[in-house]
């Protein structure tokens, strides 16, 4: 077999592997559509992380925040009701628990994400089991 033939049907196979790869990996995500996530940008991300960040440093617990992602530049309309659930100290550490309700064309999805941050530090998102 030539060497240009080789190659070829490496680049060849190399490429069916990717692309089998790629649908796998979209396969696996399509429990999220049609969900408010499916409908975010960059940019709705970023001001709904800002909102997040606010109501963890300037919010009591059992309060709630609602965002909309008006002047984000998606012409889906998005909207989140964050609540602030609980406030929990470990020596040097606080962590917050919240709700989050996400809104997009009639659907909904319910959040419930953890931060924690070390003494005055960021807020750092947790991973949960």
């Amino acid at each position: 077999m030539s060497m240009r033939t080789r190659v070829l049907l490496q680049l060849t196979g190399a490429g069916l592997l990717l692309g089998g790869a790629i649908g796998a990996q979209a396969a696996n995500l399509g429990f999220l559509h049609d969900t408010p996530m499916a409908y975010m940008h960059q940019r709705d991300i970023d001001s709904v992380k800002k909102a997040v960040f606010n109501a963890l440093n300037e919010q009591k617990d059992g309060a709630s925040v609602t965002w909309v992602n008006e002047g984000t530049g998606n012409s889906v309309k998005i909207d989140a009701t964050i609540t602030l659930a609980g406030t929990s100290n470990d020596g040097g550490r606080t962590c917050r628990d919240l709700g989050v309700v996400l809104n997009a064309k009639g659907q909904s999805m319910h959040l419930h994400p953890q931060f924690c941050k070390q003494g005055s530090g960021a807020w750092q998102l947790q991973k949960r089991n």
